[in-house]
């Protein structure tokens, strides 16, 4: 029964008390119990006689993560009396969610449709329960329970929405508008392609005499831009990896910056390719640019998981000297905890760097510099207060160090790291500095 119910069954008890002291109260509470008695069970042959509540959802089987994924939940009365109803949708309980349930009313035989959003913060198995829903009538005496059956399984990926945001914006030439810089190459990257002969107009720069002395006329030397350069994403897994920006860990910001910087590269003639450490070397996807190639990326990145323990830079080091073969472009997505951290795996850094160029992105601590501005009031807090701004002071450090050594860094806000890596990536590029 509804609340309304017990609210008049409790007034019908009071009128039949007071038939006690006034007996014409307790023949008046009588005919009112029998009234409220009938007036229910009319109420409940209404809800249970014929028909019911149908309800499904539509969503998709991949979700983004870190970002606003849609869900449908269709409602369909398929009874012969107007309802009202209160509908509660199971999500997964992961995302701690439970606030989905929305109030509707629905006429004989009408169908309506509600749509809400789901932010997931980490990758894996989701799982949807049913969809629960409370009908009443317009007399709102009775209530009929509909558990409509509607379990799914949705997996969460990186965020393949960014990709697909930045594939409009590049149509609609806005790429500007999500913060990715226009930026002019300069100079020429040109490789080697084939001889010809000369003809008018042709540099004379590019004259190849030793193929000229042979073929006793003029020969010259054809290039052609060099397109196709290697670009690798080596995310670290370690324990430093699993603090927490917005529900996001570092990881999962690497991973979608990652994904998005891949797209990119290959989006501009590049080869993309995987890395990921920890404590060993994990994931290896060779820097490629076919047909398919992002999709093997996104399955590689879905079950990345940070690990207790903490990164083995000489076993990196030996294997990506295994693996890559050729001079390529490096960006290293890692967390320092200081300049003892550095310094440890410092020489292994200057080794891989001197083989490839090496881009280190590390991360701002958005919540300590909020610290650092915050007012001081006690004796506690200025302590505290130093400790902060010498921790912001060895980051720094770290920038510097890095710069002494040859290497390439960025220190950036997680919430800004595709926007930052992406502009890096275009800048260094323009530059001729990938290589």
């Amino acid at each position: 029964m509804a609340n309304r119910s017990f609210i008049l069954l409790a007034i019908v008890a009071l009128v039949t008390a007071l038939g006690v002291a006034w007996p014409p109260f307790y023949t008046i509470g009588l005919c009112l119990l029998v009234l409220v008695v009938a007036l229910i069970a009319l109420d409940a042959v209404m809800l249970f006689a014929r028909g019911g509540v149908e309800a499904s959802r539509s969503c998709a089987e991949r979700f983004s993560n870190g970002d606003d994924n849609e869900v449908v939940l269709h409602i369909r009365n398929s009874g012969w009396v107007p309802l009202r109803l209160h509908v509660i949708d199971e999500a997964p309980v992961e995302l701690h969610r439970r606030d989905l349930s929305f109030g509707m009313s629905l006429d004989a035989g009408g169908e309506r449709s509600v749509n809400y959003s789901l932010r997931p913060v980490r990758r894996g198995r989701m799982d949807f329960g049913n969809i629960v829903v409370v009908a009443e009538t317009s007399l709102r005496l009775a209530q009929r329970t509909f558990r409509c059956p509607a379990a799914q399984q949705v997996k969460v990926y990186p965020s393949f929405m960014m990709l697909n945001r930045m594939e409009i914006l590049s149509v609609s030439n806005s790429l500007v508008e999500a913060g990715i810089k226009r930026i002019r190459r300069v100079g020429n990257n040109t490789e080697f392609e084939q001889i010809k002969d000369y003809v008018q107009g042709d540099d004379y720069r590019t004259i190849n005499w030793k193929a000229t002395a042979r073929r006793s006329q003029l020969m010259v030397n054809v290039y052609q831009d060099e397109r196709s350069q290697q670009i690798y994403s080596l995310i670290d897994k370690g324990r430093l990896m699993q603090q927490a920006f917005n529900g996001m860990t570092l990881l999962d910001y690497a991973i979608n910056a990652a994904l998005v910087l891949s797209y990119v590269a290959i989006n501009k003639d590049d080869k993309a390719g995987l890395m990921t450490y920890a404590a060993q070397f994990d994931t290896f996807v060779r820097a490629g640019r076919q047909h398919g190639h992002m999709r093997t990326i996104l399955e590689n990145l879905y079950h990345q998981q940070t690990e207790f323990g903490e990164p083995d830079y000489a076993a990196l080091c030996k294997q990506v000297n295994r693996y890559v073969n050729r001079r390529s472009f490096i960006v290293m997505f890692t967390a320092f905890s200081g300049m003892s951290d550095l310094n440890r795996c410092l020489p292994y850094l200057k080794q891989m760097n001197s083989r490839n160029r090496l881009l280190i992105v590390f991360f701002d601590d958005v919540e300590m510099r909020r610290f650092i501005d915050s007012p001081m009031e006690d004796a506690l807090d200025y302590f505290q207060h130093v400790s902060a701004e010498r921790y912001q002071y060895e980051r720094r450090l770290i920038v510097s160090t890095l710069r002494q050594n040859g290497i390439f860094s960025m220190f950036t806000t997680p919430d800004q790291l595709i926007v930052n890596v992406v502009n890096r990536y275009l800048e260094m590029k323009s530059r001729n500095q990938l290589t």
